[in-house]
C-alpha cells in the first residue's frame, strides 16, 4: 500500500481528551513513536495483571491499596482498548471523517459510570510503594 494516506488512532489523547489521529503511510518518526509507546502500554497493563493477581490473593491489602489498584486497571484497561481500537482500524480501509468524529464522541468510559469520578491527571507511582500494613513506607 505504498503512498497510501491513512488515518491512525494515536495512544495519546489532547489535553481536552479529544483523539489524536495521524495522517499519513505509517512510516515516519510519529508512527514508530506511537508504535513504541503502545508497546510500553501492553507490557505495563500485563505487568499490573500479574501485580493485581498477587494482590487480590493477599489478605492484608487495604482497600486504599485495592481502590488504587482498581484505578490503575481502569486507565491501563482505557490503554489497551485504544491500542486494540488503533490495531482494528489498521487492517481496514482508511478512516473516513464520519469514523473520525464518530472516534472524538463515542467515549465513554471517562464519564464516570464506571470507575467513579474521572481524573485529569495521570499516575505517578508514590515516591515509596504502600506496605502491606498500610502504613505507606515500603516497609522501611
Amino acid at each position: 500500500m505504498s503512498g497510501a494516506q491513512a488515518a491512525r488512532l494515536l495512544p495519546w489523547a489532547t489535553p481536552d481528551g479529544k483523539t489524536c489521529l495521524l495522517v499519513g503511510d505509517g512510516t515516519g518518526f510519529v508512527a514508530r513513536l506511537a508504535d513504541g509507546i503502545e508497546s510500553v502500554q501492553l507490557d505495563m497493563a500485563d505487568d499490573l495483571l500479574g501485580h493485581a493477581a498477587d494482590m487480590l490473593g493477599d489478605r492484608k491489602a487495604t482497600a486504599e491499596e485495592l481502590r488504587f489498584l482498581g484505578r490503575r486497571l481502569v486507565e491501563a484497561l482505557r490503554e489497551v482498548c485504544r491500542v486494540a481500537e488503533n490495531r482494528a482500524l489498521g487492517g481496514s480501509e482508511p478512516a473516513t471523517m464520519e469514523e473520525i468524529r464518530i472516534m472524538n464522541t463515542s467515549r465513554t468510559a471517562d464519564d464516570g459510570k464506571h470507575a467513579g469520578q474521572p481524573s485529569d491527571k495521570e499516575w505517578t507511582p508514590p515516591p515509596t510503594p504502600p506496605s502491606p500494613d498500610g502504613n505507606g513506607s515500603g516497609g522501611k
